[in-house]
């Protein structure tokens, strides 16, 4: 007992055997003067976990009243932590240079292709929470718009999504990594955008801070828990991050000022979207804000950029996954399956977001199913496995153990939840 006052969960060392220790010390490379600066490290981190997840906060938080906050407090933290717990993995092997290599590491190939699949899942749905996005937007925007094709009258969310994807099809072509970077602050900046205008809008657009508000519903925990989770999905991301850094012991300080800055966001969309709206609040706030005004203009026209922005950008991962799996060869047109793939992929897309039209529910599970995978239950163990960590009783390995179970439960409890809502609404 007296050595588990001497650990500390985010501080204890990855291998607890010294000559072990010693050679990954020796071989690890912790400064690369030509690696990412601090300061653009941080903007990439929050990049990463600053998605459109943040639109549904409002309503996550009506789902459960404001006791739903400290859940998003405690989800933020050990998704911190088990951020940490990637970076320990990396450092065990210099080889690990992607999120599939720690899976692989831990556990062998089998998971890492399991892995794979999983996180190329997460990427899709997203894409096609984008399409839902930009679809409810354009009809909010035009709700009596019509189209007559052959005979065919077109209306409401179905020709909102035709119209999202073609628009979207000129960045669903790109190929240019160094672009794509680009259009992803774009899609930063965006949402900082919009958690202003939405701000502004309930402090001098007439629509005050009066909604009907409740302490603790606990039938909406779920829901509510299912969807803070999907706002901490970009665990994936993180080995890329840690390896582009020039000074890698700064990787805490990094993530730490990352998550709070997140935080921030996310508990101010929150608090300010459910005292507007109260439990009358959309499963996106911008579908609530009035028209009439400047700020809501500014917020909804933003969002519309959103899915332009990023769509691509997650996509991309997908398509090349695709494509690297024997449907290029060195005599075939490489061009022309590469644009047929992200073709067919925008197509599939907009039919899932047609057939299953309901963003929030979405969202859910992908929280509570890919993201619990891959951010909350993934990490922890493939560090229990690689370090061995689980052998001895100790503080950390409680922590670990209590954000194993959380993650379970909230998949559990939150998979159930977000499946009989998409049910009922079909």
């Amino acid at each position: 007992m007296g050595n588990m006052e001497n650990q500390s969960f985010l501080t204890a060392p990855l291998i607890h055997t010294p000559h072990l220790k010693t050679d990954v010390e020796s071989r690890l490379q912790c400064t690369d003067a030509t690696g990412t600066g601090f300061i653009r490290s941080c903007y990439i981190a929050i990049s990463a976990f600053l998605g459109i997840g943040m639109l549904t906060l409002p309503y996550a938080v009506a789902r459960g009243g404001w006791f739903a906050l400290i859940l998003l407090v405690v989800t933020s933290y050990m998704s911190f932590c088990t951020a940490i717990l990637i970076k320990r993995c990396m450092e065990a092997d210099p080889c690990v240079r992607s999120y599939q290599d720690i899976a692989e590491l831990a556990f062998g190939r089998g998971i890492r292709l399991i892995v794979h699949v999983l996180i190329n899942l997460e990427l899709y749905l997203v894409a096609v929470g984008l399409l839902i996005i930009e679809g409810d937007t354009l009809q909010k925007l035009f709700p009596d718009f019509v189209v007559n094709l052959l005979g065919l009258r077109l209306g409401g969310e179905l020709l909102s999504v035709v119209v999202t994807a073609l628009v979207i099809l000129p960045s669903a072509l790109l190929t240019d990594l160094g672009v794509l970077s680009y259009v992803f602050a774009m899609g930063a900046a965006s949402i900082i955008i919009i958690v202003v205008s939405v701000l502004f809008t309930g402090v001098s657009g007439g629509v005050g801070f009066d909604g009907k508000s409740e302490i603790l519903i606990i039938s909406g925990l779920p829901t509510s828990i299912a969807l803070f989770i999907a706002c901490f999905g970009g665990h994936p991301v993180i080995p890329t991050v840690y390896l582009s850094m020039k000074n890698k012991h700064q990787f805490r300080m990094m993530m730490l000022i990352s998550f709070l800055f997140n935080n921030i966001i996310y508990i101010s969309i929150g608090v300010v979207g459910y005292l507007m709206y109260g439990s009358n609040v959309e499963s996106q706030i911008t579908l609530n804000l009035p028209m009439g005004e400047l700020s809501s203009k500014l917020a909804i026209y933003t969002t519309l950029a959103i899915p332009v922005c990023r769509y691509a950008l997650v996509m991309t991962p997908v398509a090349t996954s695709i494509e690297t799996t024997g449907l290029m060869n060195k005599n075939g047109d490489k061009r022309s399956v590469r644009i047929l793939t992200r073709i067919s992929l925008l197509i599939s897309a907009a039919v899932t977001a047609c057939v299953f039209p309901y963003f929030e529910p979405l969202m859910a599970v992908v929280g509570s199913i890919c993201v619990v995978l891959a951010s909350f239950l993934l990490p922890c163990c493939c560090y229990l496995k690689i370090s061995g960590a689980y052998r001895k009783w100790s503080y950390e390995l409680v922590g670990i153990i209590g954000i194993i179970i959380f993650g379970t439960m909230a998949g559990i409890v939150g998979t159930y939840a977000s499946v009989t809502d998409l049910v009922r609404k079909i």
